[in-house]
């Protein structure tokens, strides 16, 4: 009795975390195998020790949601010809993988090997002169750590800025890192970014909306089959003439068959029986003729 109202309540918990989502993916045309992980609490011993090791304080956010699981997995899939594809992820780092971006030079390493933080060569680095939020640095000037690895499409960072060594850190921001080094902001916190997270449904590259250049085609039809308010919206803002290449798919009929149309009956011709009443009318003349 008392195991079936831990998974009650453990259920409950797990669908106020989701927001509800998984029945939101589950009721849509073709998507199969709505898999949500399941994680224990962080103790707040790991905490802590994350606190001391890194120098940052974690966002009280970020804190609690630690505190309610350690990590987010929720990932679905799409039945594609009777096979099943992997579409949308959404994952958030646990404590132990909240690992710094920039790792410390190892001793074995050569010298002068470049490293990310040689990249900035620019004393003032900005995301642009549009009035932008100040982009972070790869150097000592900021504390990278990595929430969110987006398949090998960039990374998800929690990042402190201005800091200084010996110096605990306190405030943070969401920011994204793009296969090109480039850094792109998000949010001021954590519970916006989960939103977004969930808002977007986990999809292929959602996270290059908020870039000047998006996702990629095939990222953009995913998008437009199961998300096609936002991310129109989102396209329309960045690049007015980006939806125009976007086929326009119906959800309802994108995996049903196409019906059969049944052929036109061809028409009989005329002229073979034209032909047969003038031959008849001649043969009558000749009747006629013998007659005389």
């Amino acid at each position: 009795m008392d195991e079936t109202k831990e998974g009650i309540s453990f259920k409950g918990v797990a669908e106020r975390l989701t927001l509800g989502i998984t029945r939101i993916l589950e009721s849509m045309p073709g998507v199969v195998d709505v898999r949500f992980v399941e994680r224990e609490p962080a103790e707040k011993r790991c905490l802590l020790s994350w606190e001391q090791k890194n120098t940052c304080i974690l966002p009280e956010d970020l804190r609690d949601f630690y505190l309610t699981t350690d990590g987010f997995t929720l990932t679905w899939s799409v039945k594609l010809d009777n096979e099943c594809v992997p579409v949308g992820c959404m994952m958030i780092h646990s404590v132990a993988r909240l690992r710094p971006l920039v790792q410390p030079t190892s001793l074995f390493s050569l010298p002068n090997a470049p490293t990310l933080a040689d990249l900035d060569w620019e004393e003032n680095n900005t995301e642009g002169s549009g009035g932008g939020p100040t982009a972070p640095h790869f150097d000592s000037r900021s504390r990278i750590f990595e929430l969110d690895s987006c398949g090998g499409n960039g990374k998800v960072c929690l990042v402190y800025k201005n800091c200084t060594q010996g110096v605990v850190a306190q405030h943070s921001e969401m920011w994204f890192l793009d296969r090109s080094l480039n850094w792109h902001y998000l949010t001021p916190t954590f519970t916006s970014y989960y939103r977004l997270m969930i808002t977007h449904l986990g999809l292929p590259e959602w996270q290059y909306a908020f870039t000047p250049y998006g996702p990629s085609p095939q990222a953009k039809q995913w998008a437009s089959l199961y998300q096609p308010l936002t991310i129109s919206c989102e396209f329309s803002l960045a690049d007015p003439a980006g939806d125009s290449y976007i086929n326009k798919l119906d959800p309802t009929k994108a995996f049903k068959g196409k019906a059969k149309t049944p052929a036109p009956k061809k028409k009989q011709s005329t002229q073979g029986s034209t032909g047969g009443t003038a031959k008849g009318q001649g043969g009558m003349g000749r009747h006629t003729g013998g007659r005389r």
